[in-house]
């Protein structure tokens, strides 16, 4: 009986295993199989394996370290403000009043705006002309003349990493403010009796319990900072001067159509992601052991 049990079980589950397989990791062997040829489609007849000769093409690549470096750079700043921003918006929304539904409407709707939509709301916004932030500045006779936001690298990269931390803190704040939520009311009422401050309360009952939920946030910062793509073409266009390494590989990829090299960029970002994701889940199950 118990047998019978395991298989209908197991049968229960062989629809979504196929499903990731043919959805997920078909395309995974696939594509480590792309960035292991010469595979040009310039050069359609010309496809053969090759090894890892893709792989040391991108070492070699300076162009290759400068979109490594962009990334990384977004992804400590996107990471930085999201969880900034989503902690202090979660501890707002904890508050309990009568437009507690509204402002949660509010609070949300930045993650729900693609980032093409975003990236070109904060475009008008950031225009180095009479864009809405140099208008109102000269207004307020804060500037003389209108500043070129997006003229350098560094200021475009914290703007883009600002316009980006914008949608995503909207999730980390849900998250972190699923983790208040959880939190017993007795603690609070204890730390009170004890003499607590709202300093104390934070610092030594909300922000350790709900650390695995910032966690979480941090996660899915870190991911959208990687794929970061429509904000940097909205706000910039494609040149080089903020080259990530997900616009490097749309470029490499569809624009040269060198999908042996495209591919291998792709498992490069795999690997970093991969990285960051196994510290922080690291980080995750020592919080909740």
């Amino acid at each position: 009986m118990k047998r019978k049990t395991k298989c209908s079980n197991f049968l229960w589950i062989v629809p979504t295993l196929l499903l990731m397989g043919f959805m997920i990791y078909y395309p995974i062997i696939v594509t480590f199989s792309y960035s292991l040829k010469r595979m040009r489609l310039t050069d359609p007849n010309n496809i053969h394996f090759i090894g890892l000769a893709n792989y040391k093409t991108l070492l070699t690549d300076k162009n290759f370290y400068i979109a490594l470096e962009n990334s990384l750079i977004l992804i400590f700043l996107v990471v930085g403000i999201t969880v900034l921003f989503g902690l202090a918006e979660s501890l707002l929304l904890n508050i309990n009043n009568r437009f507690s539904n509204i402002i949660m409407s509010i609070a949300i709707l930045p993650w729900a705006i693609p980032p093409v939509v975003n990236g070109t709301i904060w475009k008008f916004i950031f225009y180095p002309g009479y864009g809405f932030l140099n208008n109102l500045l000269l207004k307020l006779h804060v500037i003389q003349k209108p500043v070129l936001w997006v003229s350098d690298r560094w200021s475009l990269l914290l703007i883009t990493a600002i316009v980006v931390a914008w949608r995503s803190s909207a999730f980390c704040s849900v998250v972190c403010l699923s983790g208040l939520k959880s939190i017993p009311s007795e603690l609070y009422e204890s730390a009170i009796i004890d003499g607590g401050n709202h300093v104390q309360i934070f610092r030594y009952i909300m922000f350790p319990l709900i650390k695995p939920f910032l966690a979480i946030g941090m996660t899915s910062a870190s991911v959208t900072a990687m794929n970061v793509f429509d904000e940097i073409v909205s706000l910039y266009g494609y040149g080089n001067m903020a080259e990530t390494l997900q616009m490097k590989n749309y470029l490499t990829t569809f624009s040269f159509l060198d999908f042996g090299v495209g591919s291998a960029i792709t498992y490069s970002m795999m690997l970093i992601a991969g990285v960051i994701g196994f510290f922080y889940i690291k980080s995750l199950n020592k919080e909740v052991l």
